[in-house]
């Protein structure tokens, strides 16, 4: 039997566990789509390239594994790029498969020719290109082992037109075992390096942990919960690691989070880079003199740290598992009882302050006034994304999250227009979790349609929008290209087949959220557009929640 290119990768794709893709149709790509489906794979098709590998970013988030997208050969694929270099920057294992011109051509000025690869290089963690077809399950599996082992990242393989049609016999193809997540390596701490953080911990009086999303690739929330609870250390997380310990865990502080940075005399980073989310853990924002310990599967990490008193390479949940036993008979959650009771009364007081602001009856309305809307109707367990400027930073400050995996955003590469596409991928990957869009007006329209995409495949998500009129807060209007008017996007989500809703005063919003989400829970996304006040400007929160 003689199988061709496409059949070879539709295969090698279900071989290794892959059940969903997104996709924009078009050559050579169509008959790999055609085949995948044939073989039982789900296939979304989108409105845009950029938005089918976000979707498939938030895919991977939930299922932990990656995320899949397909794109026709030339612009198809230049479209792809920005939502691989966005999964790049956050670490996130998605698979992008691009068509291209055929390889016997090759710098004769075909259609569509451009030399894809190199675009796909810099911001992907591997990337290669087929030259035989038998090769290809070989190149899939690599490619998925590539994207979940270590530190996650996207990786791109590029797929001739000319391979995809080449025919070979079945015979001549060797099919590698898929990838067994549960067979992957997991570096562990040696006895030295654990007694020597246990020994800086117990020396410590004002400790503080900061976790990423390491600790969700490496399967490690429990671990981490386990560890937090048996030290009594507070914790904190970076954005893209929002609830993986409950945030209303009585060692979460959030609204005390300057006083414990500034104050801490120990600080114990997980799974998360030193960039400019957490100010490179550097002062003024963090105590000068405090002692840095770091744990992150990925050496580059420990070994460019700008200050460090000791550094793991290892995996997230052993090293953590690890801990919890060793500090056992030198530390436990009353070792920093007082430490934590400082913390705890600085938070409940700008707790209470903030309830406070956020209940504002004012009109316009005030973006965090929608904030608190949108947290009192979403599930403990719903999926919030949120995309946009002043809507980020407002929902970041109100809006709490309880479960692992379940807030996405605009990244630590500040990407707009992904919120839209992040909720379609999340309802997809879940479709029994209730996914609530909270997007900015300017970033809706960015992927606006694939508002259509939800309709067309029956994904009940609910669309917030705050819309403020334009890009940014701007009371007097001075920014050159700001103003984008006051838009009836409900009135687009009617047209496209959904449900729309506009509001203008703040005791509108709970019932208008309401009517909508009985619409979500028919499987009709809806999408409910609040009118905001243009001049309630957020100031930027590197992470978390507010500044105190």
């Amino acid at each position: 039997m003689r199988l061709n290119g496409s059949e070879i990768l539709a295969r090698a794709l279900k071989q290794q566990g892959v059940d969903t893709f997104f996709f924009i149709m078009g050559a050579p790509m169509m008959a790999v789509e055609t085949a995948a489906m044939r073989l039982g794979l789900r296939g979304i098709d989108v409105r845009h390239e950029q938005a089918g590998v976000i979707a498939a970013h938030a895919y991977a988030r939930l299922r932990n594994r990656p995320g899949v997208c397909m794109a026709a050969s030339g612009p198809g694929v230049t479209n792809l790029v920005t939502g691989v270099a966005h999964a790049w920057a956050d670490g996130v294992p998605v698979l992008a498969l691009g068509g291209a011109a055929p390889t016997a051509t090759t710098g004769r000025g075909v259609f569509q020719e451009i030399d894809q690869l190199a675009m796909m290089l810099p911001c992907t963690k591997w990337a290669t290109r087929a030259h035989h077809p038998q090769r290809i399950p070989e190149l899939v599996n690599v490619a998925i082992r590539t994207a979940m082992c270590g530190k996650p990242g996207p990786v791109y393989l590029d797929l001739p037109g000319d391979i995809l049609y080449q025919e070979v016999e079945e015979s001549a193809i060797e099919w590698p075992a898929p990838w067994d997540p549960v067979q992957e390596p997991r570096p562990a701490a040696n006895d030295a390096q654990l007694a020597s953080v246990v020994g800086l911990l117990a020396a410590s009086r004002q400790p503080v942990l900061i976790a990423g999303s390491g600790v969700m690739w490496s399967d490690g929330t429990d671990a981490l919960r386990a560890f937090v609870e048996a030290s009594g250390i507070p914790f904190y997380t970076t954005p893209q690691a929002r609830g993986v310990i409950p945030e209303d865990h009585p060692y979460c502080y959030l609204n005390a989070r300057s006083t414990a940075f500034r104050d801490a005399d120990a600080i114990l980073v997980v799974g998360t880079r030193l960039n400019y989310v957490i100010g490179h853990a550097a002062p003024p924002r963090f105590n000068a003199a405090a002692k840095l310990v770091r744990i992150d599967v990925d050496p580059a990490e420990i070994a460019n740290s700008p200050r460090l008193d000791i550094g793991i390479v290892g995996d997230a949940r052993t090293v953590l598992t690890q801990l919890t036993t060793a500090l056992r008979p030198r530390i436990s959650k009353d070792s920093f009882h007082a430490w934590r009771e400082r913390l705890r009364g600085r938070n409940d007081g700008k707790a209470a302050e903030q309830e406070r602001a956020i209940a504002s009856d004012a009109t316009p309305i005030h973006p965090l006034r929608l904030c608190k809307e949108v947290r009192d109707v979403l599930d403990r367990d719903g999926i919030l994304c949120v995309d946009g400027q002043e809507i980020l930073n407002f929902g970041r400050q109100a809006i709490p999250t309880y479960t692992a995996r379940h807030r996405m955003n605009s990244g630590v590469f500040g990407t707009m227009g992904v919120g839209l596409p992040l909720g379609l991928g999340a309802k997809i990957a879940s479709p029994d979790k209730q996914v609530i869009v909270l997007h900015g007006d300017g970033s809706f329209g960015m992927n606006a349609m694939e508002f259509d995409t939800a309709v067309r495949h029956k994904a009940g998500l609910l669309v917030v929008i705050s819309n403020n009129g334009g890009w940014t807060a701007d009371p007097n209007h001075e920014k050159p290209g700001r103003d984008l008017g006051f838009t009836r996007y409900d009135k687009l989500a009617e047209a496209l087949g959904g449900y729309g809703e506009y509001v203008e005063q703040p005791e509108a919003i709970r019932p208008a959220l309401l009517r909508a989400l009985e619409q979500v829970g028919r499987g009709v996304p809806a999408l409910v557009n609040v009118r905001t006040d243009p001049g309630a400007r957020a100031s930027t929160v590197a992470f978390t929640n507010y500044s105190t």
